[in-house]
């Protein structure tokens, strides 16, 4: 098995698990501040996991181009999750979750008009498909129910 594919399924599950407990967490609490304290155990366990790895270095040596694209990232992160947290805070995780995963397919699009990825036929019917789960889980939101 190749290693990305064992990093991207760990992915896989851990994104997983953050839904269920971020879901159980944000009762009661602001969706923005439970994000705030999310971040900032992340950013700690991160550091010291760093630290330990011996991978810590002069952040300041890094080239300008690597900051900005970095602090692009971590802008578009922060905005994901405190709109990912406010969707849980009002949708069920089994409905927010997947269309959240709707970013498989504009990672997809993004990734050909700006990095000049071609996706295989193969690759492209399984992002078909992806989206067409998203739609189909997204068209129970919009179903007028029973009183």
């Amino acid at each position: 098995m190749n290693t990305w594919l064992v990093w991207a399924v760990l992915s896989a599950v851990f994104a997983a698990l953050t839904a269920v407990f971020a879901k159980v967490g944000i009762k009661g609490v602001d969706s923005d501040f439970a994000t705030l304290i999310r971040t900032a155990i992340v950013l700690v366990v991160l550091w010291v996991f760093v630290a330990y790895s011996g991978k810590l270095q002069n952040p300041f040596a890094l080239p300008a181009k690597t900051w900005v694209f970095l602090t692009f990232s971590a802008l578009a992160t922060g905005a994901s999750w405190v709109c990912y947290f406010r969707a849980l805070q009002s949708g069920n995780a089994s409905q927010v979750a997947p269309v959240d995963k709707l970013s498989v397919v504009l990672v997809a699009v993004f990734a050909v008009l700006f990095l000049g990825e071609r996706p295989s036929f193969r690759e492209w019917v399984g992002i078909a498909l992806v989206g067409a789960g998203i739609v189909i889980m997204s068209l129970r939101s919009f179903t007028p129910r029973p009183p």
